[in-house]
């Protein structure tokens, strides 16, 4: 029998990423829900000033230099007896692997879009690793506030470009500066917009109307009040109904329009948001589904990340919690090494704020110490227990270089900062085939990764390097690792190279290459990604 009171905490949870294009509102909203949770008391900015406060969400240097995200951050706050665990995520498409990973930890995702650009490249790539684990989707269009595009052509830049049905949740009466409110299509109630300056902060004056209340139509004007009443009927009469097992299942996006600055719709969003999600839901294994709420404690990794602590150089692995209850004192079963011991100084985390707890339920992320042993995609569970949960898939890089170390005296530095960079994940290293660790490949999803590795390999490690970009466009994993990749034909222009597991790898200047290989030896088999 399930203790009534854990059985109750999973319950509250919901867990969910937030993704968009830079530049869309995505860490202005995710502030906004921090506020309204009592996490924090001033949002910050990430203009790039140097009197600026900096987003709670942007906790490396180089995020403050750059004003952008480059790796997810977790934050957990507490509103209307839910308990609120967002992962945020970067918006460039060059750390879209992090953000893979991390929704690989998340039960549904917020997509940001910025209301006068309508969907942006970087928002398709993001969107389809959604896509890839099948997931709600929840669309907030922000900048409201200002110009926007037209509000029927948004959702069908959503539905063509994304290949996702839209229900609109609520609708807008107008945008910029004739920006009037929003229409609950549920309440069936006008809530309006006002901007506002109070001690600096901008935020919304609010107030309620009947759609049929003589005031309304005085303070909208004749014309966005007619404009309402029409696209009211044609929503009613053409737009898809708001169907939940659509919505579980990624087909179909409940959309909401607002404005993150002004805060005006972030709370309409945040209470229909917490209706319409669910608490934990079973995670697949090798030994089928895991129940969060009737099996033990179990977790997995899905990212680690070294030198959160400049003081301490300590490790963090990240760990989504996917059934039952953990408890710091309690010994735990490290599947892939097949050890028993203790998480180490288990912390809640609100990006670089941390504090260490005693416990938590299926839904929470922690983060704990390691000293080492743990690789993304392991698993945790109690002795006894030995199942493992589907494995995150590393994805082939796209752009390849050559690490040069610049000072062969600090080798062993550079050695363990390059390793552990790789073992978060944010890059790869590869080894020529026969030159073992004197020669290394680094390869990446996005350039703007290794401006990263050299800032962090400078900065954390003190070891400065020169990156010699490669031609090589294309990686793939050989099937079979006891290959011998020596012996393959048609090698010009081919270079073999082995991951830090020693399992063989092909890189390859174009995908013409990739065929001819594989025409010329029979039986060969090349993967564009692996399970870890």
């Amino acid at each position: 029998m399930v203790e009534q009171t854990i059985k109750n905490e999973i319950q509250k949870r919901r867990t969910f990423a937030i993704i968009s294009h830079p530049d869309a509102g995505k860490t202005t909203l995710t502030e906004k829900f921090l506020l309204y949770g009592g996490a924090i008391n001033t949002a910050g900015s990430v203009k790039g000033k140097a009197t600026a406060k900096y987003a709670v969400s942007d906790w490396m240097e180089i995020e403050k230099e750059r004003g952008i995200s480059v790796t997810s951050s977790v934050l957990q706050f507490h509103y209307n007896g839910y308990c609120i665990n967002i992962l945020d995520t970067p918006g460039h498409q060059d750390f879209s692997e992090d953000t893979y990973r991390t929704l690989m930890a998340a039960d549904s995702a917020v997509m940001v879009i910025d209301a006068s650009k309508g969907v942006e490249e970087q928002t398709i790539k993001l969107f389809k690793v959604c896509v890839m684990r099948h997931i709600p989707i929840f669309t907030f269009i922000n900048k409201m506030d200002r110009d926007a595009k037209d509000s029927f052509e948004l959702l069908d830049d959503i539905e063509t470009v994304l290949g996702i049905h839209t229900c609109p949740i609520n609708w807008p009466i107008g945008s910029g500066k004739q920006f009037k409110g929003i229409y609950d299509r549920k309440a069936k109630k006008v809530r309006t917009f006002e901007s506002v300056a109070t001690g600096g902060l901008k935020s919304a004056a609010e107030t309620d109307y009947d759609l049929n209340d003589p005031a309304l139509k005085e303070l909208a004007t004749d014309e966005l009040y007619e404009q309402l009443i029409e696209e009211i009927e044609l929503l009613d009469g053409a737009s898809d109904p708001l169907d939940m097992e659509k919505v579980q299942s990624g087909e179909l996006s409940p959309v909401f329009f607002g404005s993150a600055l002004t805060t005006f719709g972030v709370e309409t969003f945040l209470k229909y948001f917490l209706e319409m999600t669910t608490s934990p839901l079973p995670r697949l294994s090798n030994e089928g589904s895991i129940d969060p709420i009737e099996h033990d404690f179990s977790a997995f990794v899905f990212k680690i990340q070294a030198n959160m602590n400049k003081a301490h150089r300590d490790r963090i692995a990240f760990m989504r919690i996917c059934s039952g209850k953990f408890e710091a004192d309690r010994e735990v079963y490290h599947v892939q090494s097949k050890r028993t011991l203790k998480l180490s100084q288990p912390q809640q985390i609100m990006a670089q704020d941390r504090q260490v707890i005693s416990k938590a339920y299926a839904g929470d992320v922690i983060g704990v110490f390691d000293p080492g042993i743990f690789a993304i995609g392991d698993t945790i569970t109690l002795p006894g227990s030995k199942f493992e949960y589907e494995g995150i898939p590393t994805f082939a890089p796209e752009h390849f270089a050559r690490v040069i170390q610049l000072n062969s005296m600090k080798r062993k530095q550079f050695v363990k900062g390059i390793t552990q960079i790789a073992q978060e994940g944010a890059i790869q290293i590869f080894q020529e085939y026969t030159a073992g660790m004197a020669e290394i490949i680094v390869g990446v999803v996005g350039v703007l990764q290794f401006d990263v590795l050299k800032y962090r390999l400078e900065n954390e490690y003190g070891c400065e390097i020169r990156l010699e970009s490669l031609p090589y466009a294309f990686i793939r994993w050989v099937g079979d690792p006891s290959t011998d990749v020596t012996k393959l034909k048609r090698m010009n222009n081919v270079k073999a190279v082995k991951d830090m597991k020693g399992n063989p790898l092909l890189l390859f200047v174009n995908d013409w290459m990739i065929r001819m290989v594989l025409e010329d030896n029979e039986g060969l088999e090349l993967l564009e990604f692996k399970k870890n």
